[in-house]
């Protein structure tokens, strides 16, 4: 039965169709007056019972002797209603004595001589009307030119708008960056509007070629008439980034460097700061005394986009470079020539050219600000190691590590000096100075502990995803056991995480995978890092996960987490106690 069904679908369905087109024909056929023969002379009598039977092999005959019927007209030029006229990259045209529902045409002109029940449209093209129209007559970036019966609008966007003497517009006349000529005899039902923007705004036939050759085959630059005006800018904005390379050589060398040296960081900080790129923004126009500062932001992304082009160009030139000896300058020069001409013949490839155009921009905004983060970093860390010994020598209670490290040193000379002359006071004495130099002797301990710890082994990515998971599954057992809400995983794990952080430095995910979070500082985990800590977990996630895929390009193994609450993650040597 099951194999029949199909089988007797299709049985039904075409049995439904011939009836439906009998009946079509049918109905067709009497619609037609029936032919009248010419009486031939002397013809013989018809009774009633001939005249209701038809001559099938007449009818046959005359069938067979019609000819065939002409094609269906091109689709713009069908009649009848639901027929629409649209046309991309040419020009629509309705002649006349034919009707339509519209007429659009996008890159071309769009001419309705005939009957147009609806609008006419015609983008970055001129829309002529000098049929009837039913509603609008529209032209963005085109002139518009009436000269009939408008049941809408006429309507010009940075474009004039010409009304002829048969011209009849029951709506507005609208007119964006453009003139109005009206011939006396023009009839307005409506009113008449017209903004005025600069001069230069009402001409866009410039943008026609760039718009056929180049936008709509994705790519910024072709080599056809009429883009005289693209390849000036283009060569315009090479010649600038020679300057940049000129004026900014070591800077833009350091950011080529970056890009060399950690591409993979660098893609991570390019994407990231596309993505926070409207969040900062949106949090500027929130705080509403941040919106002042939207220009400013803006405007430091775009310069920071030109500069990190020049070094993007000048690291694609030094492919070819790399090998030819010559001055700093004079390399930086050429690579950016070099580079220029390969990036300006990619964006002649259709839809690669596009492609290349916006990652040479995202990439240059991030290799820029990965570049100046490395040097805050450099500047923060070379300061900490010039305060170091300073601190270490005064005394100071919370000392760098570095600062203990060099009074353990100090103290541990003076003794070993004393020891060699025999004066075993003297060692005493040293190893009472290097007491002194923290605050009690538990400070003391903990001190000498925790160059221990970070001087650990620092956690890779698997490794602490492993223990996350382990975490993961925990809060979520005991949340189901509890009759919680499984919406609050997340929520309870950061919960569980800075409880664990503070009282044990770890979580049972990191006991079980010998795993230790300490601070950067050397001191021990308040709450306050704890918190923080697990409020900068929702950071590292929100991103699609960014946050913690930073393990693997930090030379540090930091998460954007502990970035923001200064901590590390290390691995404990086996056998010792996590408890």
């Amino acid at each position: 039965m099951n194999h029949r069904t199909p089988f007797l679908s299709v049985l039904l369905t075409g049995l439904l169709g011939f009836q439906l087109a009998c009946a079509a024909q049918s109905a067709e056929q009497s619609a037609q007056p029936p032919a009248q023969p010419a009486a031939a002379p002397h013809a013989p009598a018809v009774t009633a019972s001939e005249a209701t039977t038809p001559d099938l092999t007449s009818e046959t005959a005359e069938v067979e002797q019609s000819p065939p019927a002409p094609p269906p007209p091109p689709h713009h030029h069908r009649r009848g209603k639901g027929n629409v006229l649209v046309l991309l990259d040419q020009d629509a045209v309705l002649p006349e004595g034919q009707s339509t529902e519209a007429v659009i045409a996008v890159v071309g002109s769009a001419t309705a001589k005939g009957d147009v029940r609806d609008s006419v449209v015609a983008v970055l093209g001129n829309a002529s009307a000098t049929g009837p129209v039913g509603n609008d007559v529209v032209a963005i970036a085109g002139n518009t030119y009436v000269n009939s019966h408008i049941g809408g609008d006429a309507v010009a966007i940075f474009g004039n708008l010409e009304l002829g003497p048969l011209a009849e517009i029951d709506g507005d006349v609208v007119v964006v960056s453009g003139r109005l000529t009206k011939h006396p005899d023009a009839i307005l039902h409506g009113s008449t509007e017209q903004v005025a923007l600069p001069a230069w705004s009402s001409d866009f036939s410039w943008l026609r070629p760039w718009v056929r050759h180049c936008l709509m085959l994705g790519r910024p630059l072709a080599l056809e008439p009429g883009l005289g005006w693209a390849w000036t800018l283009a060569l315009g904005f090479l010649a600038f980034y020679v300057i940049i390379a000129l004026l900014f050589s070591r800077h833009v060398q350091q950011c080529v460097t970056t890009l060399e040296t950690r591409p993979g960081s660098t893609v991570l900080a390019s994407i990231l700061s596309l993505l926070l790129t409207p969040v900062v923004t949106l949090l500027l126009i929130v705080t509403v005394l941040g919106m002042a500062l939207i220009p400013f932001f803006w405007f430091a992304l775009f310069v920071a986009g030109l500069f990190g082009t020049v070094a993007v160009l000048s690291a694609i030139g030094r492919r070819i470079t790399g090998f030819i000896g010559s001055a700093p300058l004079t390399d930086t020069v050429l690579s950016v020539l070099i580079g220029s001409i390969i990036v300006l013949l990619l964006y002649l490839v259709p839809f690669i050219g596009f492609i290349v155009y916006k990652l040479v921009g995202i990439l240059g905004v991030g290799v820029v600000l990965y570049t100046l983060l490395l040097h805050f970093k450099a500047k923060r860390d070379s300061s900490y190691a010039a305060a170091a010994p300073a601190a270490a020598m005064s005394g100071t209670p919370g000392a760098t590590t570095a600062g203990h490290t060099a009074v353990s040193q100090s103290a541990a000379d003076l003794a070993a000096g004393d020891q060699g002359a025999g004066d075993t006071t003297g060692a005493s004495a040293a190893a009472g100075e290097a007491g002194q130099a923290t605050t009690e002797p538990g400070a003391a301990a903990a001190a000498a502990a925790t160059p221990a710890a970070t001087a650990l082994p620092r956690a890779g990515f698997w490794l602490r995803m492993g223990a996350l998971l382990i975490d993961l599954i925990l809060v979520s057992v005991v949340l189901a056991l509890t009759d919680g809400d499984g919406d609050l995983v997340l929520i309870g794990l950061a919960a569980y995480g800075a409880v664990m952080w503070k009282f044990k430095g770890t979580t049972i995910g990191g006991i079980l995978c010998n795993l230790r979070v300490v601070r950067q500082d050397g001191r021990e985990i308040d709450w306050s890092t704890a918190i923080v800590r697990a409020l900068g977990c929702f950071v590292s996630l929100i991103f699609l996960g960014l946050g913690f895929l930073w393990i693997v390009f930090d030379d540090g193994r930091q998460s954007w987490h502990d970035k923001i609450a200064g901590t590390i993650v290390v691995k404990m040597p086996p056998g010792a106690s996590l408890l």
